[in-house]
């Protein structure tokens, strides 16, 4: 059985990088060098991406700059990322004729952003799920039932809660409440377009 061939990576190129945050420091290479124990002939193969340099290097270049080791990753790193309104996927809330979207557009790697709205008079019916829940009340006034706790919040509060314990949301008031929920990636399941 023949070995698969290897995968070809591409190196981190950070020479750029380190040289504009010594420019723009005012530092000469030799400076550099002095604050690092470094070679200068060294640090200008880093600085024209001749030379790939460690971890261990990167971590004196940092220091001597004073950046994390990760800002000379940038010019590698991902750009922002837009979700359209239109994309995001969206569905309706079993218990009312409430919905959600999930504005985030399922890429965020942490976390799970979500638009809700609930119709006045109307409410969630008890649910629960993994990690904390995070709400902001966008407009409308909300009540939440966990146990024994009753709290309610309206335009601009800020409500935690425990998600592994069950809850209900309830539109209180002559209005329907919106809302932005967080949860951790996975503490809800997320969202099948449903339009």
């Amino acid at each position: 059985m023949s070995e698969p061939p290897p995968v070809s990576r591409k190196r981190p190129l950070v020479g750029g990088q380190i040289r504009r945050r010594r420019r723009d420091r005012g530092l000469t290479l030799s400076a550099v060098a002095d604050l690092t124990g470094l070679n200068i002939g060294y640090l200008s193969q880093v600085e024209n991406d001749k030379a790939s340099p460690s971890l261990e290097t990167l971590s004196a270049l940092a220091a001597a700059l004073d950046v994390p080791i990760a800002w000379f990753l940038l010019d590698s790193s991902i750009g922002p990322r837009l979700v359209r309104a239109s994309e995001s996927p969206r569905r309706r809330l079993a218990a009312s004729s409430g919905g959600m979207t999930q504005v985030d557009g399922g890429i965020a790697r942490d976390i799970a952003i979500f638009e809700g709205t609930i119709p006045s008079g109307t409410r969630t019916g008890f649910h629960a799920h993994p990690g904390d829940e995070h709400h902001v009340v966008l407009s409308g006034r909300l009540r939440i039932t966990q146990g024994e706790s009753v709290v309610e919040a309206g335009p601009g509060d800020y409500v935690l809660l425990d998600g592994t314990l069950p809850h209900d949301a309830e539109a209180i008031g002559d209005q329907p409440v919106r809302l932005l929920i967080v949860y951790p990636r996975g503490g809800h399941s997320e969202l099948t377009r449903s339009d």
